[in-house]
């Protein structure tokens, strides 16, 4: 789906998925497309990560323009429901912000690096 930002290759996806779920033990992770507009607006996402099914487009559209205004990296993960599932949830969400990486600064680091790349 190419109507939305650019093409994240799935070994990325999964890394950022990865990522995603070891936070949700030690990090701080915000979820919902209101929670995440929040920390992009106060300038505290460090990663916002949207998934590409979300109908319709328009909940989250807004997001990786914000993402850009805002200098924060914004990235793309197929599905609602991998997401939510690695967020610690039992149903799907449209997007996450992480906020604090707490001891995975490195990984974070790496993901932040290849999507930098992505985007050249």
């Amino acid at each position: 789906m190419a109507e939305m930002g650019f093409e994240v290759p799935k070994e990325l996806q999964e890394k950022q998925l990865q990522l995603l779920e070891k936070l949700q033990k030690n990090g701080k992770v915000k979820v919902g497309v209101n929670e995440t507009t929040k920390m992009v607006e106060r300038g505290t996402a460090k990663l916002v990560i949207v998934a590409k099914d979300v109908q319709p487009l328009e909940l989250v559209m807004h997001l990786p323009l914000l993402c850009k205004e805002k200098n924060i990296p914004c990235t793309f993960v197929a599905a609602k429901k991998d997401l939510g599932e690695k967020a610690g949830l039992n149903v799907g969400t449209s997007a996450v912000a992480i906020t604090d990486e707490g001891d995975l600064k490195k990984e974070l680091e790496e993901i932040l690096k290849k999507l930098k790349d992505l985007e050249k």
